[in-house]
Parts: structure tokens; C-alpha cells; sequence
């Protein structure tokens, strides 16, 4: 294999995409660009009638695509090997759920003259919870009519999801349901379009998008039966053969580089286009995920990912609460297993912004503020719920909790508080998945990872357990580019590419073992609060709660 090869990375998140070109043979990351979105609130519309609504205009991912390649191959050109003419491939990672209504051209809607400025004809973002109702539709008929479709997603049926947002549109939009010739993941719409091959019925569709979030599974045939969806509504039972029946790992080609879109890049033609996939799934290939690895995205939400123990032959594990067990979804020939947090980094940019009216310089001397304070000095807990609750309870009706205070607390005590219950969230999380897939090692990818080594040192302090961090600041793209160059034929397998690609670990926070026991105290409160809230039927007194977290902050403070 020759040196001189390089791949591409596109990574559509949240606010904006980055464009990553990446050495095949080293790893070496030669340039990234991130190009912002432009309508909306950082790319996002919301309504001021239902704050669950997040969409996005699609001619930001199509501008995106273009700005942000664009610039990183200029970027490049001034590194000393490269040119475009070897980049041997393009993969894809986005947000998701995130569907798109298209026309029978595979066109958003958002983008006819008709729907230019209907939200409803948008890209629905991951984190629209405006389908809870819907959703919990899905689970109550799947729960009495296919139990086996909710024990691949953890037993609950999400508002995030596919066919959740779906149905809430054709409820509430039935006009836009109606001009939908289909429905594309924002994964599966981006490898469309830079290939030329939109019609919806010739899309390759990711296996990660359709296992995960539109109960896809081949042992019943792909997406749920006909009969199943005529219970939700006639139209989506109809929509079903204007859908897919096949979904393909991200190491199969979409299909070559479209001569239009080769000349908007600069790139020759033809060269491959990998099947798309979600951002954390790629993210955990590019921090170089293996069995028994945890890898932990953290962002404005995160996402953790781990594989099965075997291969996909065997079958899959059924965990309750998690976001899904897919073949292939991150490796090929693995069952992959999602998890994750609805809020994270939105909850604390919350705080800062709305509670605090602060800016980034807030965020620093809050955190500088907090990281003198003792575990549990402050006497606060808090419940990590201010997006709902993605993994255990799979709850977008759940809200935040803080109590504890008093008229002595600071913000800073709050801040605190706020990271010490998103702590305590993951640790539950890791504590379901590590009752069936043993976890060797925590791998942490993402913004905050490299931001805010006070948020990562209470991350490994509340979970007893080392956090490795990634070194590189784009994982998920870096994931996107190693799909990109098995795609492109410049390795065999993904393993291979990663093996040479994946990013090295940069640093490693190792846990207190006096504060992790402090935690553990605290965090039994956190189970109680947890529980009595989230869980139904659950009923337990709250009495001890405030009189322990004060007996707690006494211990500490004398």
C-alpha cells in the first residue's frame, strides 16, 4: 500500500459539520475544518409553543458538505504529500435519529419553494422529544403484539426514534406526510447525495440507523411487518414498501463520488462513498474500540457504545434499557451495543447560559470554582434528567431534580452538583451494561474529554474506574475516515484500518479511592432518587435523603 493515500472524514453534528482528510497507512490527521450551520439557533429550530421540537434545515447539510471539504482540502495542499487526486475515499457520520422527508427524487422537502419554511418538512433532530406520545404507542402495541422488537432496543421505544417521529409527523403535519415519498436517516441522506444514487428505493441503507432506531433485524425481515404498523396508523403500513427491505455496514460502498459533487469538492470522480453510519458509532472506531471497551462520546449528550463478546453469528444479548444490539452497527461481524445520556454538555451550557446568563468565561471560573470543593461539601444532589433519560429508564418525560440547597449556595456548589449527577448517571449506565458484557476499559472521546479534566477526574472518581481519553478531538470523524478508506479499497477489513488509523490515548485519570468512597455514599442517594422518580410502581421513603447528604457534608468539611 502506498504511503501517499489519504481518506475523508465528514462528521454532521449537532451545530455544525467537520471535514477530517487522514492519512491511510499512519493515522496522521493532515486537516479538519469545521463549518458552522447557519439557520435557526446554531443550527437548530425550536418552537417557543413546545420546547421538545429540534429541526434543522437540510440546505445546512448540503452547504456544510460542500464549505467544509472544500476548506480542509485547501487546508491539506500545504502538507507536503498530499494531493486530492489520492484520496481514495469518503465516509459519512451524522446525528440520528435524525429522518429526513424526501420527494420520490430523494430531495429533502425542507428544500421545495412549498416547505422552504416548514419545520415540519426538515430534518427531525436526534433530540426532538416531541413524538413522547407516539413512542409510547410504539412500546404499549409492540409490548402486547411483538415483544422481539423491544427486547432488541431494551424494552422501550424511544421518542428520538425513527418511527416515532414519523407518526408524530403524519399526526400533527399530515400535509407533509403526504408530500413524503420516503424517509431517509440524515446518515443515509448525506452518502445519497454525493453519490447521485437518491432514489429512495436505491439508497443503501445503514444497518446502524436501522437497527437502532427503526427496529430493523433480518430474523423478522427487516423493518417491522406491515400488520404491526397499520396498529399505529394505515399510512406508515403503507409507508413501509416505499422504505428498504436491506441495510449495509459502513466497510460497503454507497457507491462512487457523482461527477457534480466531485466538482463542487475538487475530487475525482468516482472515488468511494462509504454507507453511513451515526457519529458515536464511528466515534468509537476511531477511538479504537475492541471487545471489552467501553467508549464513551461526550459531548452536548453522549453516547456509549461497547460490542458483544463472539461474533454476530451468535445471538444477541437482550439488555433491558439500552438503545439497542445490532449486527454491525460499529464493526462489521459484531453485535454492536448503544447507550447513552439525552443531556450532558446541554445541561451544563444551560446552567451557564440561562440560570447563570454567562458565557464560555463563566464556564471556566465556575469550573475553576468547583474544583476547590470536596465531594459532597456542598450537600446538593441532583438527578441528570433536564433532556429525559436516554439510558436506563428511556424516559423523555423525566425532568431535573436538585435539592440540598440552602441560603449558602453557591453557584459554583451547583455546577458542581450538576457534573457530580451526570457522573452518577453514567456509572449507572455502566453498572446494567457490566451485568451482561464484561468491561475491561473506559475509553472517552469528545469535546469535554479534552476541555475539562475537573469534569473527567469526577467521572473516574463516581465510577471507581480508569478513563482513558482519546487523543484525537474528532474521533467521530477520524471513524468516518477509516470507513472511507475501507471503502475505497485501501485495507481489506475494518479491524486492519483501525489497527494502522485509531486514535492513541492522550491521557488517563485514575480514581481516588477516598473520594470514590465518599461518591459511593452519595451515589446510593442518587439510586434512591433514581428510582423513586423513574421507575414505575417503585415506592420508597426519601426521609433519610437531605439528613444524610448534610451528615455527608459535615464528614468532609471538618
Amino acid at each position: 500500500m502506498a504511503a501517499e493515500k489519504f481518506s475523508i472524514g465528514l462528521d454532521f453534528g449537532t451545530n455544525s459539520v467537520r471535514a477530517l482528510i487522514v492519512d491511510v497507512n499512519s493515522g496522521a490527521e493532515v486537516a479538519t475544518v469545521t463549518h458552522d450551520y447557519c439557520r435557526g439557533d446554531h443550527g437548530v429550530f425550536s418552537s417557543p409553543s413546545d420546547p421538545h421540537v429540534a429541526r434543522q434545515h437540510p440546505a445546512d447539510y448540503h452547504e456544510g458538505a460542500a464549505g467544509s471539504v472544500v476548506a480542509a482540502l485547501e487546508e491539506a495542499r500545504g502538507v507536503a504529500g498530499f494531493s486530492a487526486d489520492q484520496v481514495v475515499g469518503i465516509g459519512v457520520d451524522t446525528t440520528g435519529s435524525t429522518p429526513i422527508p424526501v420527494d420520490e427524487d430523494g430531495l429533502a422537502l425542507g428544500l421545495h419553494p412549498s416547505f422552504h419554511d416548514d419545520p415540519d418538512a426538515y430534518a427531525w433532530l436526534w433530540k426532538d422529544h416531541s413524538s413522547v406520545a407516539e413512542a409510547e404507542r410504539i412500546t404499549a402495541l409492540a409490548a402486547e403484539h411483538r415483544p422481539a422488537y423491544l427486547g432488541r432496543c431494551g424494552g422501550v421505544y424511544s421518542s428520538e426514534w425513527f418511527w416515532s417521529k414519523i407518526l408524530h409527523c403524519r399526526n400533527v403535519a399530515p400535509n407533509v406526510f403526504a408530500a413524503a415519498r420516503s424517509w431517509v436517516e440524515l446518515c443515509d441522506y448525506i452518502p445519497a447525495q454525493l453519490t447521485g444514487v437518491t432514489a429512495p428505493a436505491q439508497i443503501r441503507r445503514s444497518v446502524c440507523a436501522a437497527g437502532h432506531k427503526a427496529m430493523f433485524a433480518r430474523e423478522w425481515g427487516g423493518l417491522p411487518d406491515t400488520e404491526f404498523l397499520a396498529m399505529l396508523h394505515p399510512d406508515l403500513a403503507d409507508l413501509r414498501s416505499r422504505l428498504y427491505d436491506e441495510a449495509f455496514s459502513s466497510d460497503v460502498r454507497a457507491g462512487g463520488l457523482s461527477e457534480q459533487w466531485a466538482h463542487n469538492l475538487g475530487l475525482p470522480a468516482g472515488i468511494a462513498v462509504a454507507v453511513g453510519a451515526f457519529d458515536v458509532h464511528h466515534g468509537a472506531v476511531g477511538a479504537g474500540i475492541t471487545p471489552g471497551a467501553l467508549v464513551k462520546a461526550i459531548g452536548t449528550s453522549t453516547c456509549d457504545i461497547t460490542l458483544a463478546p463472539g461474533t454476530a453469528a451468535e445471538s444477541p444479548l437482550l439488555i433491558p434499557g439500552v438503545c439497542g444490539i445490532v449486527d454491525g452497527s460499529v464493526l462489521p461481524g459484531r453485535w454492536g451495543i448503544e447507550a447513552g445520556q439525552s443531556g450532558v454538555g446541554d445541561i451544563l451550557n444551560w446552567f451557564v447560559t440561562h440560570v447563570c446568563e454567562g458565557d464560555a468565561r463563566t464556564h471556566e471560573i465556575l469550573t475553576a470554582e468547583a474544583a476547590r470543593l470536596q465531594p459532597g461539601e456542598s450537600g446538593l444532589l441532583a438527578l441528570d434528567w433536564h433532556n429525559g433519560n436516554r439510558t436506563v429508564l428511556v424516559d423523555a418525560r423525566l425532568t431535573g431534580l436538585m435539592l440540598g440547597q440552602t441560603l449558602h449556595t453557591t453557584r459554583a456548589e451547583m455546577y458542581r452538583a450538576l457534573i457530580e449527577a451526570l457522573a452518577f448517571g453514567a456509572h449507572t449506565i455502566h453498572q446494567r451494561i457490566g451485568e451482561y458484557v464484561p468491561l475491561e476499559r473506559i475509553v472517552a472521546c469528545g469535546g469535554i474529554t479534552l476541555k475539562n479534566p475537573m469534569f473527567m477526574q469526577i467521572l473516574a472518581d463516581v465510577t471507581g474506574q480508569q478513563i482513558e481519553v482519546a487523543a484525537s478531538t474528532q474521533t467521530c470523524a477520524l471513524g468516518a475516515a477509516i470507513f472511507g478508506a475501507v471503502a475505497g479499497g485501501a485495507y481489506a477489513r475494518a479491524e486492519e484500518a483501525q489497527a494502522r488509523m485509531a486514535s492513541r490515548i492522550a491521557v488517563i485519570y485514575r480514581p481516588d479511592p477516598a473520594r470514590h468512597a465518599t461518591y459511593g455514599r452519595i451515589y446510593g442517594l442518587y439510586r434512591q432518587l433514581h428510582d423513586t422518580f423513574g421507575v414505575p410502581g417503585h415506592s420508597e421513603s426519601l426521609y433519610n435523603v437531605m439528613k444524610t447528604l448534610l451528615e455527608i457534608r459535615r464528614s468532609v468539611t471538618v
